[in-house]
C-alpha cells in the first residue's frame, strides 16, 4: 500500500464511495427565490421571512473582500483549529456558525478535522440552509506534500474528506517542507523534525495546476514572509490571492499587512483574539484600552479586538465551539471605531508572536527571520 502525505491510498478510494453522498445535486433542493448573504446567495421560498433573510437585511452593509482574481472572500470566516475538542463539537461549531451567518469556513489538513467539517456542511445542505455555492471553503496543504506529485493527490483527499467537488482557496500552509511520508511530523532519533528541501516555488507551480484542474478556485499563502511571497509575485504564473497569518491587538504586523495590501493579496488574520486559551499566551482581551472601549460601544473585548482588524479590510477566522461567542463574533459591523481609537489598538503591539513553529526555526524557508 502506497502511503502519500500521511494518507493511504486505499484509504482515499474508500473515503471517495463513503463521501460520495454527503452532498446532493443543488436541484433537488427547492429553489424558488433569493437573498443575498454576505455576498453569497442563500436560497428561501417567496414570502418566507427566514432568520437567514432577517440576517441579510440586518447586516446589508457587509461587504466581502474582493480578490485578486474576480471572486471574493467573506471578511469573517468561522477558524476550524480545535485541536482539543473532539469531532462532534467540530460538527456543532460549524453549523452554529453557519446558521448565524458566517459563510467563510477556515479548514486545513493538519487539523486532522476536515470529515467532520464536511459533515457538518453535508447537513447544512441537507436542511435546505446552505448550497455549496453560498459558502467559501478554505483549506491548507501541510508540509510534509511539498512534493510536486503529492500536491494534487493532498488536495484530493482533503475535497473527499470535506465531500466537496472543489474549494474556493487552497493555501500553502507554511513555506517550510518536512520529509514526505506517513507522519505528518517526522522526527529524527533525537526528536527533531526532519526537513524537506523542496523549493516552495515548485510546490506553488503544483498548486496552480490544481487551478488549471478546476480543483480549487483560488491559492494562496499561509505564514509567508514578505520576501517569500515578493518571489512568487515575480515568478509564478498565478499570483497569490491571500496571505494568512497571525494578527492581533498584540501583533498587529502592519508593515506585512501594508505589502499584501500594497501588492493586492488580501489577508486573513488568524488568532485574532490572541489565542487565549494557548499556554504562555498574554490576556489580550483583559487590556485595559480594549475594555474601556467595550464598555463605552457597550460591546464584548472580543468584539473590540475583532472590530479592529475588520476596519482594516482584514478577513479573520476567529475559532470557538460556544454557539454564544460564535453568534456573538460575528456581531462587529453595527458599529465603527474612531481613528483615534484605532490608532490606540494599534499602539498596543508587542510583537508577541503565539504561533512560531518553532520546531522549523532552522529551516531554510523559516519566515520569522526576516524583518516582516
Amino acid at each position: 500500500m502506497k502511503i502519500l502525505c500521511g494518507v493511504a491510498t486505499a484509504a482515499v478510494s474508500s473515503l471517495t464511495k463513503k463521501t460520495s453522498v454527503f452532498f446532493r445535486p443543488a436541484s433537488r433542493c427547492i429553489r424558488t427565490a433569493r437573498v443575498i448573504w454576505n455576498g453569497f446567495p442563500h436560497e428561501t421560498q417567496p414570502g418566507q421571512v427566514t432568520r437567514a433573510t432577517r440576517w441579510a437585511s440586518s447586516t446589508a452593509a457587509v461587504k466581502p473582500l474582493q480578490l485578486s482574481t474576480d471572486r471574493s472572500i467573506p471578511v469573517i470566516g468561522i477558524g476550524t483549529y480545535i485541536p482539543d475538542k473532539g469531532e462532534e463539537d467540530v460538527i456543532k461549531a460549524v453549523k452554529a456558525a453557519v446558521r448565524c451567518g458566517y459563510r467563510h469556513i477556515d479548514c486545513a489538513a493538519i487539523y486532522r478535522n476536515e470529515r467532520a467539517v464536511g459533515h457538518a456542511l453535508k447537513e447544512l445542505i441537507v436542511e435546505g440552509i446552505i448550497q455549496r455555492e453560498d459558502i467559501f471553503v478554505v483549506s491548507k496543504l501541510w508540509n510534509t506534500c511539498h512534493q510536486p506529485d503529492l500536491v494534487k493527490p493532498s488536495l484530493i483527499k482533503t475535497l473527499e474528506d470535506l465531500g466537496l467537488k472543489y474549494l474556493d482557496l487552497y493555501l500553502m500552509h507554511w513555506p517550510m517542507g518536512y520529509k514526505e511520508g506517513c507522519d505528518l511530523l517526522p522526527k529524527d532519533a533525537s526528536g527533531k523534525v526532519i526537513f524537506s528541501d523542496v523549493d516552495y516555488l515548485e510546490t506553488w507551480k503544483a498548486m496552480e495546476d490544481c487551478v488549471d484542474l478546476g480543483l480549487v478556485k483560488d491559492i494562496g499563502c499561509s505564514n509567508f514572509n514578505s520576501e517569500q511571497l515578493q518571489r512568487l509575485l515575480d515568478e509564478a504564473r498565478i499570483k497569490p490571492a491571500v496571505n494568512q497569518f497571525e494578527v492581533n491587538c498584540y501583533m498587529n504586523n502592519r508593515k506585512l499587512i501594508e505589502f499584501c495590501q500594497a501588492n493586492n493579496i488580501v489577508v486573513t488574520a488568524f488568532g485574532p483574539l490572541g489565542t487565549p486559551s494557548k499556554e504562555g499566551s498574554l490576556p489580550l482581551l483583559k487590556e485595559a484600552a480594549i475594555t474601556q472601549l467595550a464598555a463605552k460601544y457597550k460591546k464584548t473585548p472580543a468584539q473590540i479586538a475583532l472590530r479592529f482588524l475588520v476596519q482594516q479590510d482584514i478577513s479573520i477566522v476567529p475559532k470557538s465551539v460556544t454557539p454564544a461567542r460564535i453568534e456573538e463574533n460575528f456581531k462587529i459591523f453595527d458599529f465603527r471605531l474612531t481613528p483615534e481609537e484605532m490608532a490606540q489598538l494599534i499602539n498596543l503591539n508587542k510583537n508577541f508572536r503565539n504561533y512560531g513553529e518553532e520546531i522549523a526555526v532552522d529551516h531554510k524557508y523559516y519566515p520569522f527571520k526576516a524583518e516582516f
